[in-house]
C-alpha cells in the first residue's frame, strides 16, 4: 500500500495512455517547485504508476480572470490561487508497480482513474525501480532532487550498442570514462577505446585545472596502453605497452571508402581502387603509389580505368602514406597481440599522440576494428558448432569518439562500424558511440542503440535524432531541453527500467576508492602489466 509519508501533490483530472495524464496541483503546492524531469507516483486502484513530469501548465477555472488580470496585490493573488487559478502538471506514466512489493514491475498498459492521488516519489520508490549498486548494477548518478542512486544494469548495457551524446563542454568524456569504469570494475566486457585526445589512459585535466585519473591508474595491469606515437605518450609520463605501426599492405579498399569525405575522393575512386585490388591484391596501394605517369596510363588501358581518376586517387592517397605511423610493410603481430589481449579479458586504450587528424583516426580505427570483426565472427561460428562454452567469444565494447565520421548514412552501410552497430550483437561485439552531432549518424544505426545517455543538446535535429526509434520520445524532448549545461543527463533505454534525468556521479576520489584504488606506484604497475603480457603471449 501507499506510504503515507509521501507528499501529496495533486490529483489526476484527465489524459490518455498515448498523450499522458494531466494532474491538478494542490493549492498549497507552488508551480515553481514542479520541474520537468521530476518523478511522481500515482496511486491507482490496483497499481502505483511511476511517472515523470513532462510539462508544467497554468490553468484557470474562470477565463474572465485572465482577460482582466488582478493588480499586484499579493492578497488577491492568494485568494484566487487554487480556486480561479491553479497549476497543473503533465505526467507520462513509465512503469506500473503492483501494490504487492514481491511482484515485479510492469510496462504501462493502462492508466489510473479520475482523481487518483499524485504523490512525490521517495527514496524507497527509486530503490524499487532502479535497485541498489551491487553485482552488475552500477551507479551512474542521482535524481535531480533526491540523494538516492540511479543504477545501470551493465550486463544489459553491453548486450547492445549504446550512445553518449551532448554538445561540446557538457561532460561527454567524463560520462564515457564513468561508464568505462563501471564495465571494467564489474568485468562485464572487454573494452577497446580509440582515444583520439589522450583522455582515458593515464590521466586528463578537468575544466577546473585539476587532473583526474585515467583507467590505467585506477585498474592497473587490467588496462593496457597502445600508441601510434610512443614518444608523445612517454613525454606525458605515460608508459606504453606497445607501439602500433601500419603497413600499406594492411589498407583495404573499404578503408579508402571511409575516407572519401576527408580526402575529397571522386565517385570513381572506389571503382579505381577495386580495379587495382583485383590485379595486385594486398599490394594495390603500394603499387599505385609507385606508378609514374606511363605506368598509370598502361594500367588504365589494360584495366579500363580512367587515367585521370587514377592519377587523382594516387595524389590523394599519398596523404595516407605520409602519416608517420604508416610503412610500406609492417608486422601484424602487434595488432594480433592487441586482439588477443581483448579476447583474454584485458582492456585497451589506443592513444593517437600527435596524429589527431580525422584521417589518422578513421584509418587506424577501421583497420583494427575490421580485424576484430573477423576474429569474433570466426570464434562465434566455432562456438555455435562445438557448443563448448570455452569457445564463446568474450563480450567486447568498442568506444569511438566523433562517431558520426564512421556512421554517416553513406559510410554506415559500407564500413565495419556500421556492420557492428547493425548486427554484431549476436557476435558479442557492440559500440559505445560518443558524439555531439547525433543527427549526422545514420538513422538506422541510431534506432539500434540500446541505451542513450544524453547531456544538453540545443539543435532540434540532434534532439530528434536522440529519440529515433524511442516509443514516447516526443514527451521527453522538453525534458532534454531543460537540462543544465553541466553534470546532468537523460538516461533511457535497455539498461534502465525507464527514462530518468540524473545528476551525473562525480568522477572523484570516492569513485576511485570504490574500485579499490590505493595509489600504486606507476613504475610498479607498468612492470606488472608487462610481466602479465609476456606470460599471456608466451606461447
Amino acid at each position: 500500500m501507499i506510504n503515507r509519508n509521501r507528499t501529496k501533490l495533486g490529483v489526476v483530472t484527465s489524459g490518455s495512455l498515448i498523450e499522458g495524464l494531466t494532474a491538478r496541483l494542490e493549492a498549497r503546492e507552488s508551480v515553481e517547485d514542479m520541474r520537468v524531469g521530476k518523478f511522481v507516483v500515482i496511486q491507482g486502484e490496483k497499481h502505483e504508476f511511476f511517472s515523470m513530469i513532462t510539462d508544467v501548465v497554468l490553468e484557470a477555472t474562470n477565463q474572465k480572470v485572465l482577460i482582466d488580470p488582478p493588480n499586484s496585490d499579493l492578497f488577491i493573488h492568494e485568494v484566487l490561487a487554487g480556486t480561479s487559478t491553479y497549476g497543473a502538471i503533465t505526467l507520462m506514466p513509465r512503469l506500473m508497480l503492483p501494490t504487492d512489493l514481491n511482484q515485479g514491475m510492469l510496462p504501462v498498459k493502462t492508466i489510473p482513474r479520475h482523481f487518483s492521488a499524485v504523490h512525490e516519489a521517495d527514496e524507497s520508490d527509486f530503490t524499487r525501480v532502479f535497485g541498489n549498486e551491487s553485482g552488475a548494477r552500477f551507479e551512474i548518478g542521482r535524481p535531480l532532487d533526491m540523494d538516492v542512486p540511479v543504477c545501470l544494469n551493465l550486463e544489459r548495457l553491453v548486450e547492445r550498442s549504446n550512445g553518449i551524446f551532448g554538445k561540446s563542454g557538457t561532460g561527454k568524456s567524463f560520462l564515457t570514462r564513468l561508464l568505462l569504469c563501471g564495465t571494467i570494475g564489474c568485468d562485464v566486457a572487454s573494452n577497446l577505446i580509440f582515444d583520439m585526445h589522450s583522455e582515458y589512459g593515464w590521466e586528463t585535466m578537468a575544466e577546473d585545472g585539476s587532473f583526474v585519473k585515467g583507467l590505467r591508474q585506477l585498474f592497473g595491469s587490467k588496462v593496457l596502453i597502445y600508441s601510434l606515437d610512443a614518444t608523445s605518450s612517454r613525454k606525458r609520463g605515460v608508459g606504453v605497452d606497445e607501439e602500433i605501426v601500419l603497413g600499406l599492405d594492411q589498407i583495404e579498399v573499404e578503408d579508402v571508402m571511409l575516407l572519401q569525405d576527408e580526402l575529397n575522393l571522386s565517385s570513381t575512386a572506389t571503382e579505381s581502387s577495386y580495379l587495382l585490388a583485383d590485379r595486385y591484391k594486398e599490394r594495390w596501394l603500394n603499387e599505385l603509389l609507385q606508378m609514374d605517369s606511363n605506368t598509370l596510363k598502361e594500367f588504365a588501358e589494360g584495366s579500363g580505368a580512367h587515367p585521370g581518376a587514377l592519377s587523382a586517387l594516387k595524389r590523394k592517397l599519398e596523404q595516407v602514406a605520409r602519416q608517420g605511423f604508416v610503412r610500406q610493410q609492417a608486422n601484424t603481430q602487434t595488432i594480433n597481440r592487441l586482439i588477443d589481449a581483448l579476447a583474454n579479458g584485458y582492456h585497451i586504450v589506443l592513444e593517437f599522440g600527435q596524429y589527431r587528424s580525422a584521417l589518422a583516426y578513421m584509418l587506424v580505427a577501421n583497420i583494427i576494428t575490421r580485424r576484430i570483426h573477423r576474429r569474433w565472427v570466426e570464434q562465434t561460428e566455432r562456438f555455435l558448432n562445438t557448443k563448448n562454452p570455452a569457445d564463446k567469444p568474450r563480450q567486447l565494447m568498442i568506444t569511438i569518439e566523433e562517431a558520426h565520421k564512421f556512421l554517416t548514412p553513406t559510410t554506415a552501410r559500407q564500413t565495419t562500424f556500421g556492420t557492428i552497430a547493425r548486427e554484431m550483437r549476436k557476435y558479442s561485439v557492440t559500440l559505445l558511440v560518443v558524439d555531439q552531432r547525433p543527427s549526422s549518424i545514420d538513422s538506422e544505426v541510431m534506432s539500434q542503440l540500446g541505451t542513450r545517455i544524453t547531456a544538453l543538446l540545443n539543435d532540434d535535429k540532434d534532439i530528434d535524432a536522440v529519440f529515433t526509434g524511442v516509443s514516447g520520445g516526443s514527451g521527453l524532448k522538453a525534458v532534454l531541453a531543460s537540462l543544465d549545461t553541466k553534470q546532468q543527463a537523460l538516461v533511457l533505454g535497455h539498461a534502465v527500467p525507464m527514462p530518468v534525468v540524473i545528476r551525473t556521479r562525480p568522477y572523484d576520489s570516492v569513485l576511485y576508492k570504490s574500485f579499490g584504488y590505493k595509489g600504486d606506484d606507476p613504475a610498479t604497475t607498468r612492470r606488472q602489466a608487462l610481466a602479465e603480457m609476456d606470460e599471456l603471449f608466451a606461447d
